[in-house]
């Protein structure tokens, strides 16, 4: 007589119904031939054979064949069961992170492809991480808005981080900046192979915020007590920050000094050279 409740819980560790009645008849009836633990299933002989060698396959049944006799099927030890649960949980969360990993790219790709949008959200320390490595898979130089104090305040430790897998990636990136003593002080000096920065006089001397433009996304998020992020993958809205950038790179506001970003920082690395404004 079939357990249903006991079947029920093998179905939950991760068994299909057959190889759940199949298991459970062997564990009441201890080593059988097919035939046997067929009828005792209450399933057809030929399915008892295809769930028996699943169930060879993942370890809970063991065949044993003996000369001139028919062959008997034995069952492994419950324990094994956990044992099973626990691979395939490890499977799973593997999963998980591969997914993870290619995730974002693939949805920008088909919202790019479709035409719509793809927005994606941040939140957090963590979350501000992802946001901004999310540009270390761009095919195109990164454009950028600024705030050079806010992220030597709020993430300068992330944003060593990003310059330095820059660096390695030999991705190139040119930032826009607040024209202040202090960030003069801070780009001062740091090397110049893959970031150029300009700072410009704005009215306001911080913003609290990035911007990053690149490989069709523009990407914001906030550095202040709360810190939100946010992916736009958008053709259009690129391409309007893209050239938007690039007017205000090659026609920056009188007297405004060209600079290149800083070495181990969001912005990169970078060389410094004044220039001179019509």
């Amino acid at each position: 007589m079939t357990d249903l409740a006991y079947q029920e819980s093998l179905k939950q560790a991760g068994l299909t119904k057959d190889q759940s009645a199949i298991y459970e008849a062997l564990v009441r009836m201890g080593p059988s031939p097919a035939s046997d633990i067929a009828l005792s299933a209450g399933i057809g002989r030929p399915l008892a054979y295809k769930v028996l060698d699943e169930l060879i396959d993942i370890g809970l049944v063991e065949k044993r064949d003996e000369p001139k006799k028919v062959a008997r099927f034995v069952p492994a030890h419950p324990l094994k069961l956990k044992q099973v649960v626990e691979k395939r949980l490890a499977q799973a969360q593997g999963a998980q992170t591969a997914l993870d990993g290619v995730l974002g790219k693939l949805t920008s790709d088909f919202n790019l492809q479709s035409g719509k949008p793809g927005t994606r959200f941040f939140e957090g320390t963590e979350g501000i991480r992802e946001c901004i490595n999310d540009a270390l898979t761009s095919r195109t130089e990164i454009y950028s808005y600024v705030d050079i104090d806010a992220i030597e305040r709020e993430i300068p430790d992330i944003s060593r981080e990003f310059a330095k897998a820059r660096q390695k990636l030999g991705l190139k990136k040119k930032n826009i900046g607040i024209d202040t003593p202090e960030n003069r002080a801070e780009i001062e000096g740091y090397y110049t192979d893959v970031t150029e920065e300009r700072l410009i006089p704005w009215p306001t001397s911080a913003f609290g915020t990035v911007m990053q433009i690149y490989d069709g996304k523009v990407s914001y998020f906030t550095l202040g007590e709360q810190k939100i992020g946010i992916i736009i993958a958008d053709p259009h809205i690129y391409e309007m920050h893209r050239s938007l950038f690039e007017f205000t790179w090659n026609n920056p506001l009188a007297h405004a000094p060209q600079a290149a970003s800083r070495k181990d920082s969001a912005s990169g690395s970078s060389t410094i050279s004044q220039v001179s404004t019509p």
